[in-house]
């Protein structure tokens, strides 16, 4: 019996502990990437836009109405559980705002269908000022008081492959 005893522990225990630590692990492992994929501000990286890089968006942004405060431009997955929902947002740029046109590289995890929001903090004190601030998204869909600047997801949504996809955003200022 004594035998059996240490067999039972030393032979299938430490094997089943063992196993226990490393899907232990692995769960920790995936988890990681998981809480990683929001919430990642980067920089401006336009290699990430060159040829044969992808996926990414190269986001043009036109009609900024001064070069104060700054530009923000988010992209979201183009979910309804997603898009413009607080703390959904995957990569997020801001520059110090340039006035008429500024260009964007922004990556994205994989293939898939998104969303990009642009801000225009024109005075710089991180708070939305709706007579001085500006804002826009993806496929420029119309933004009013009625739908309070939140469109759907699916009049900003885009697909993106492997490849670089190029879109064009139109600023709007109240």
């Amino acid at each position: 019996m004594t035998n059996l005893t240490r067999l039972t522990f030393s032979g299938s225990v430490r094997p089943l502990a063992a196993a226990a630590l490393a899907v232990g692990a692995l769960g920790l492992a995936t988890a990681a990437p998981a809480a990683a994929q929001y919430r990642q501000p980067i920089g401006n990286d336009m290699s990430k836009c060159s040829a044969g890089a992808g996926p990414a968006v190269m986001v043009t942004v036109e009609g900024i109405k001064s070069s104060t405060g700054k530009v923000r431009v988010q992209s979201y997955r183009a979910t309804p559980s997603e898009w413009l929902e607080k703390g959904r947002w995957i990569n997020r740029i801001e520059l110090p705002a340039r006035q008429g046109t500024m260009r964007f590289c922004m990556p994205v995890p994989a293939a898939g269908t998104y969303g990009i929001a642009v801000r225009h903090d024109a005075n710089g004190n991180g708070s939305t000022d709706l007579t001085k601030d500006g804002g826009a998204m993806s496929n420029n869909p119309s933004i009013t008081l009625f739908n309070l600047g939140k469109p759907s997801y699916k009049k900003t949504a885009f697909p993106v492959g492997n490849e670089v996809k190029s879109i064009h955003i139109q600023m709007r200022y109240m």
